[in-house]
């Protein structure tokens, strides 16, 4: 009960010893539960099927003795029940006397209405209970943990990195976290990609993110990097800052409906993810070749090196790297071409720091994509675009 973060450690737990678990929380998100492998349920079903409860919620009036007489009267009889959460949670006179009818067989507490208990406490003496005092944050070790944890929180903060201690983000642990950690660049670039390919006006709607990976979809937890996409898409055509906080109001605040697919991909299971996709449908696109078969913009990236590679824009297989200023070029393919416009960007001391093209076949259409360390003036641009070849381009910033 309670499906937090120390909730979700003890389910995590509980799997390992391979208990069927289930938790009620309702305001646990649902990607969290089937990423640990957990079912979420309704109260009434956690306390009438359960054989085990253990209690991980604040206290608040909704909590207050939330196990009472009626609760108990619906659990399966011999049932367990430990509370390291809050005392009044329980009602301690219902407790008692669901033990002493042996509806619950055991209990183990940490916490009590009134700390320290009575010393003639009918719980504490009862013995079916076991009882340690509320200490579990009081010793040198715990403290020294608490401090540790929380000037790294803080370190991770002010470096503008990701934290797994956010009160009011989604909620992963340090080992996820860690290891989704490098995708989350890729993600926001592909969103800050995708959205300077939107032409002027229109208004994205309908989002699709695609996640290509070897391991079991429920074993894939998302919600950063679908933050991190709305991040990129968002940020450049608003003045509102997004984070894994409010990114999910921000996007419905804007009508934004987000689609996520996980395509299961043979492989390795250590990479969490081979590849991303990102598709914005029904808009306008001020770059027609972005736009793929199935009439999306698309974009699709994946790490090499640990570092973010664009690796398809539209129905066109590309490989570059997705950092600073790039120009897309859509062009026939023929020779000569790429020194033409190496000759304009240089002539105008703007510095080429790659180019590569991705074709269909020899000869045929193709995208050249250009890095460049500065900014190229429209009049670079212009004669770019009169190259006879060049059908389109367009300048990304990332």
């Amino acid at each position: 009960m309670g499906f937090g973060k120390v909730g979700s450690e003890v389910a995590r737990r509980a799997k390992g010893l391979g208990m069927n678990v289930m938790a009620h929380d309702p305001y646990a998100p649902l990607d969290r539960a089937r990423a640990i492998g957990v079912k979420l349920v309704s109260f009434e079903e956690a306390i009438s099927t359960a054989d085990f409860i253990s209690l991980h919620m604040p206290l608040t009036p909704t909590t207050s003795k939330m196990f009472n007489n009626d609760s108990f009267s619906k659990m399966k009889k011999g049932i367990r029940i430990i509370n390291v959460a809050r005392g009044g949670v329980i009602d301690e006179a219902a407790l008692v006397s669901a033990l002493d009818s042996q509806i619950v067989a055991q209990a183990a507490l940490d916490v009590f209405m009134e700390e320290p208990p009575p010393k003639d406490s009918k719980l504490v003496l009862h013995e079916n209970v076991i009882v340690t005092p509320h200490l579990g944050a009081s010793t040198t070790e715990a403290q020294e943990g608490v401090a540790l944890e929380v000037a790294e929180a803080v370190l991770r903060a002010l470096n503008g990195e990701l934290s797994s201690t956010a009160v009011n983000a989604p909620m992963l642990s340090a080992e996820v976290l860690s290891e989704l950690e490098p995708f989350v660049a890729l993600s926001e670039k592909l969103g800050r990609l995708a959205v300077q390919l939107v032409a002027g006006g229109s208004d994205m709607k309908l989002l699709k993110l695609t996640y290509g990976s070897a391991r079991n979809p429920n074993d894939l937890d998302t919600r950063v990097l679908r933050a991190m996409v709305i991040k990129g898409l968002i940020e450049p055509i608003s003045s509102v800052s997004v984070n894994l906080i409010n990114y999910n109001f921000i996007a419905k605040q804007r009508g934004l409906i987000i689609a996520e697919e996980r395509i299961i991909l043979n492989g390795s299971p250590e990479n969490p993810i081979e590849f991303i996709q990102l598709q914005i449908a029904n808009v306008e696109s001020n770059f027609a070749s972005s736009i793929s078969d199935s009439g999306e913009i698309t974009v699709e990236g994946k790490l090499k090196d640990g570092k973010p590679h664009l690796t398809k824009v539209g129905s066109f297989e590309v490989d570059v790297s997705l950092e600073g200023c790039i120009i897309l070029c859509k062009q026939v393919d023929q020779p000569g071409l790429i020194g033409k416009v190496g000759s304009i960007l240089g002539q105008e001391k703007v510095n080429v720091n790659f180019m590569t093209v991705g074709r269909i076949a020899p000869r045929r259409q193709a995208v050249m994509i250009i890095g460049v360390d500065e900014d190229p003036s429209k009049e670079v641009l212009k004669k770019i675009g009169e190259i006879s070849a060049i059908e389109e381009f367009v300048f990304l910033k990332l």
